[in-house]
């Protein structure tokens, strides 16, 4: 896997041959508001060497965050979207064939240990059970990892951090963290904001004026609310701010959140026009 160096204000990202995909970013301050002094969290957890495990449903903030304080903490973030095929050789390197020679290439596990960086670990309860296993050593104070393929054990440097999210909700019993590596955490769980800082972040991310942004964070409270239709993901802050800024380029009002909005949430014929009814009475 290689990994592109990046300078200021860009973002770059690669594929390996197993479909992981890593970004490297070095990027302008993101906009973020704060909820429940996760920032002051963030920092000591940094200060302290501890890695950070942030829970939350999806479009809650959560690698918005982790981007605003990689910038704010002066680090490069690497940026690991994990799933089903992703395992530890994927994480800490491989050999490869170049030429006539066979050469050893860092994942992004391993260069963010060598250089400092920040590594994320996005969605982590979704990866093998050997990423787990290799990242132990991580979390605790040995800060460590141990390469079989080279016989070598890497210390990390001390400005390394491991952070790492996932949703709790999501496929309930099948795709959960083990209390045992939830316990080599510090822990941050997010959650939808206050339909006054919704607001905000509507209105900051996309432009939008404040009566809309309102309408689109009651529409956004009120399908949240209908636990009756069985949604298996809710409408997140992300969804709400995609309708917006559709909304703000000139798209029609209820068509935007017909396709930002409802379409996302279903393929279930008749819940997605219940859902697509009540936006049209809100909007």
């Amino acid at each position: 896997m290689t990994l592109n160096n990046q300078t200021q204000n860009n973002t770059g990202s690669s594929t390996d041959a197993s479909g992981i995909l890593v970004s490297t970013t070095d990027m302008k301050t993101p906009y973020y508001h704060q909820i429940n002094q996760e920032v002051e969290v963030f920092d000591q957890a940094f200060q302290n060497k501890l890695p950070i495990l942030i829970k939350g449903p999806t479009g809650t903030g959560k690698s918005r965050f982790v981007e605003y304080m990689a910038n704010k903490e002066g680090k490069r973030l690497i940026t690991v979207s994990c799933h089903e095929e992703t395992s530890s050789t994927d994480l800490i390197g491989r050999y490869i064939i170049k030429g006539a020679e066979t050469v050893w290439i860092d994942g992004p596990l391993t260069t963010a240990m060598k250089n400092g960086d920040i590594l994320y670990m996005d969605e982590i309860a979704e990866a093998r059970p050997d990423v787990i296993v290799a990242i132990h050593p991580l979390t605790d104070h040995r800060r460590e990892l141990f390469i079989d393929k080279l016989g070598e054990t890497i210390k990390a440097h001390k400005d390394f951090m491991l952070v790492a999210s996932f949703n709790p909700g999501y496929q309930k019993g099948f795709k959960e963290l083990k209390p045992s590596t939830r316990q080599r955490f510090v822990a941050l769980s997010f959650d939808y904001p206050s339909p006054k800082i919704e607001m905000e972040i509507l209105q900051n991310e996309s432009n939008v004026d404040k009566d809309i942004a309102k309408k689109l964070v009651a529409i956004g409270n009120k399908i949240r609310n209908l636990t009756e239709l069985g949604l298996t993901e809710t409408v997140s802050t992300r969804l709400l701010v995609d309708a917006a800024k559709l909304i703000r380029s000139g798209l029609p009002k209820r068509l935007s959140v017909h396709v930002a909005v409802a379409e996302p949430l279903t393929d279930e014929p008749q819940t997605l026009q219940t859902i697509k009814d009540v936006c049209d009475l809100m909007i």
